[in-house]
């Protein structure tokens, strides 16, 4: 099964220095046929203005991720972590026990983020966060895991969940496979179009996957393409 939502009907909020969009409920926007998807509680698309952003604010008890765009994001924390996570690289929150953390758009110009929400496999413990860079060229034709709760995928940011978060770039006419083994997947393009084991994706819809053994995504167009699959 592959369920796609249109990111023209998705679910959002314009603040000015926020235009969202909201995969899931999430805030003032509640559908309760989409509460999640699996263990992939949260998938907003936002788009944060110049010299604005998150304030300090807390959490506990979940998974985020964080993908960059366009722009960049500056992450401050209460643990004293700070960094700047540019286009095409990825930062990781486990809110564990809890923490406060502020995001801010401290570029010239527009941030684009996809900020995802996984379930940790446990609650609590101590928070933690880390970002690396992962260059759109060694993702060229294939799926390179950025994130994951598994031991062998020893190169991704570590989150505390049965789950990974997978990226590729994808030239016209080029496929990637991924083995899913019926487990929950979630993909979007952050670019380009795609066919999804021979379904049409658009720009920024999303693609809830289920029931599927292999993920196969063909760009009908360059793309830039996400996706989550969990347990």
């Amino acid at each position: 099964m592959i369920d796609i939502r249109p990111f023209a009907r998705l679910g959002g909020a314009d603040h000015g220095w926020l235009k969202a969009r909201h995969h899931f409920s999430f805030a003032g926007y509640h559908d309760p046929a989409r509460m999640g998807w699996g263990p992939i509680r949260v998938w907003n698309d936002d788009e944060i203005a110049p010299n604005s952003g998150f304030p300090p604010h807390p959490h506990a008890d979940m998974e985020i991720v964080t993908y960059v765009r366009d722009g960049a994001i500056t992450h401050q924390d209460s643990l004293g972590n700070t960094g700047r996570t540019e286009a095409g690289d990825v930062q990781v929150m486990s809110a564990g026990s809890g923490i406060r953390h502020a995001e801010y758009n401290l570029e010239p110009e527009t941030t684009r983020i996809f900020q995802i929400w996984i379930e940790p496999g446990a609650r609590g413990g101590d928070p933690a966060w880390g970002a690396r860079p992962f260059p759109r060229g060694e993702r060229a034709g294939r799926f390179v895991t950025l994130a994951s709760g598994r031991p062998d995928d020893a190169e991704a940011l570590l989150i505390r969940a049965d789950a990974r978060v997978l990226g590729a770039t994808l030239k016209a006419g080029e496929t990637a496979e991924y083995e899913l083994g019926g487990r929950w997947g979630y993909l979007a393009a952050a670019r380009g179009a795609i066919e999804v084991n021979g379904v049409e994706v658009g720009t920024r819809d999303g693609a809830a996957i289920r029931g599927e053994a292999v993920v196969r995504v063909t760009a009908t167009e360059d793309a830039e393409v996400v996706l989550v699959d969990a347990a």
